[in-house]
């Protein structure tokens, strides 16, 4: 039972490496089974087909994105502090594990059904945003925007920094902590002027950053709506590995 187990918790890891790292497409039961190697009926003994495979993979990635966010909710303040955890919870997926970011992005741009599986798991913390920022928004303390598309335009906006490393590898920059430490604050600067700016709890149509917000919902709906997200990391970050050092530290910061 154990080895059972351990060889199932293999092929999902050597899966999830596949579906973000080349794509759900470009990867085959018979180069996954050669690569652990393993035979290509022990993947199917355990997952039935390519599809259940899949499915498994999207389950248990969604249920660890889920618990990391939890427990950076679970620390984070009122207000703004929860919007401000959620980014940094999810950079520090990017450099701890961009495997799982790049499958979601992976899956979205698969569409049904994998994508509906993907928001059935993570549906109960969806709701538990959209009613936290109703309720900032009804007190004030946050811009009144579409909560539908305010989750949309934030998981767009969070996701792509958070993935951008094989982007900027294509135009010969090597992002490093810092470089992802970068982007943070910068897309934690957008948000905090979007959502809150200066004249909180009221539209503003003409500010620069609402306009641009409610733009990219809009971009958000269509990509995910259409399975067309794009964009796969590889490998971790410059600096981060797998071992401690400065680069998850600085990121953890």
């Amino acid at each position: 039972m154990k080895e059972a187990t351990a060889t199932r918790a293999r092929i999902l890891d050597g899966a999830l490496a596949g579906f973000a790292g080349t794509g759900y497409g470009a990867t085959s039961l018979d180069s996954l089974a050669g690569g652990l190697g393993l035979r290509k009926q022990t993947i199917l003994h355990h997952f039935g087909t390519k599809e259940g495979l899949l499915a498994a993979v999207v389950d248990r990635s969604a249920a660890e994105l889920a618990e990391a966010l939890e427990q950076g909710l679970a620390r984070a303040g009122p207000g703004f502090a929860r919007v401000e955890e959620v980014v940094r919870a999810t950079f520090r997926l990017a450099a701890r594990r961009p495997e799982l970011l790049g499958l979601l992005r992976e899956v979205s741009r698969l569409g049904p059904p994998p994508a509906d599986r993907l928001v059935e798991v993570l549906d109960p913390l969806v709701v538990r945003a959209g009613a936290f920022l109703e309720e900032e928004m009804a007190a004030g303390r946050m811009r009144r925007h579409d909560p539908r598309l305010l989750l949309l335009s934030a998981y767009s906006s969070v996701i792509g920094a958070a993935t951008e490393v094989e982007v900027l590898r294509s135009v010969g920059v090597e992002p490093t902590a810092r470089t992802l430490v970068r982007r943070r604050a910068e897309l934690l600067a957008f948000l905090r002027s979007a959502l809150v700016g200066p004249s909180a709890g009221a539209p503003d149509p003409a500010g620069a950053a609402g306009v641009a917000f409610q733009g990219q919902a809009h971009e958000a709906v269509d990509q995910l709506g259409v399975g067309q997200a794009r964009g796969r990391p590889q490998a971790g970050v410059h600096g981060l590995g797998g071992e401690a050092g400065d680069g998850v530290d600085l990121v953890d910061q």
